[in-house]
């Protein structure tokens, strides 16, 4: 059945006559008149019958009136909850975060996420950026934020922020000038996470065209290891800048020296499947993490 006749019909019912219905619709009466007469041949019955005050529904249209309110009632709560689903859609955004950045970006990002899709799901993911990277293209993240990915023709990368590498010393340790040639890191025994860590193919990367041998003394699986090796002066580390900041409430008075001649700078990046259709609720997330400030977190704001 027509939802639009079934409509007219309740309306004339209710302002019982052609003449008031037609002026509260808005439509003509002939028109209107036309509408009913259409639902009446559809359904085979006479629905409405004229009476001294306009006209009144016959036993017939009393039965259809009751399953036209209910209809008409049911469309509308269609219409609203889909309307809803435009506003605020259900669903679930699984985005990949480093464990160095995820205590940082987390909060913020699922703050907005919640406040912006009440009826959706975020998960956040943590990995390494490889690792992270390995889930994009396979299809089990929707979106990333990685160190220093390489480069593959599955994915677009959007360059978010970049920061200097330094060398961290011990608090124990002399005082380190403020900048160190890169030839120099080869007099530091090292602590460095180890491959495919992005910050050790960084390292590598940049050390081994110049053919600079690092003292590698021990390798571990986290930044936050590295640092505390060297706090207990076990060592020497070169980390982000970022990574020495967060770390100023447990380990105090760490030494450090940025590292030039040449300098080196990772690269967060925001990764997204190349082929992949992206919904609303990716598109937006991806805007989200665009808005937050990642400079002023990462410099411990």
């Amino acid at each position: 059945m027509d939802l639009l006749k079934l409509h007219y019909f309740v309306q004339v019912v209710e302002a019982g006559g052609f003449s008031r219905a037609a002026a509260q619709i808005g439509l003509a009466q002939p028109s209107l008149s036309r509408h009913l007469a259409q639902l009446e041949s559809d359904l085979g019955q006479r629905l409405l019958q004229r009476t001294g005050r306009g006209v009144a529904p016959t036993e017939a249209g009393l039965a259809l009136l009751a399953h036209a309110k209910a209809l008409l009632e049911q469309a509308e709560v269609a219409r609203n909850e889909l309307r809803s689903m435009q506003i605020s859609p259900r669903g679930r955004v699984l985005v990949g975060l480093p464990p160095r950045l995820a205590p940082l970006l987390a909060a913020p990002l699922v703050e907005g996420f919640r406040e912006r899709f009440p009826r959706a799901l975020i998960t956040i993911a943590e990995g390494m950026s490889h690792s992270l990277q390995e889930g994009l293209i396979a299809g089990r993240l929707d979106v990333a934020v990685l160190f220093d990915p390489h480069h593959s023709a599955r994915l677009d990368l959007e360059l978010l922020l970049r920061e200097p590498l330094l060398l961290i010393g011990p608090p124990q340790a002399p005082e380190l000038p403020a900048k160190l040639a890169l030839r120099e890191l080869s007099d530091y025994p090292l602590v460095l996470p180890s491959a495919p860590n992005a910050i050790r193919n960084l390292v590598e990367a940049k050390v081994r065209p110049l053919g600079i041998e690092l003292k590698v003394v021990a390798e571990v699986g986290a930044v936050q290891t590295a640092l505390a090796l060297v706090a207990r002066g076990l060592g020497y580390s070169v980390l982000p800048q970022s990574s020495v900041r967060a770390a100023d409430g447990q380990h105090v008075g760490l030494r450090s020296a940025r590292i030039s001649h040449p300098e080196i700078r990772n690269r967060l990046v925001l990764a997204v499947p190349h082929a992949r259709p992206a919904t609303r609720l990716v598109r937006e997330t991806i805007e989200l993490i665009r808005g937050i400030d990642l400079r002023h977190l990462l410099a411990g704001g």
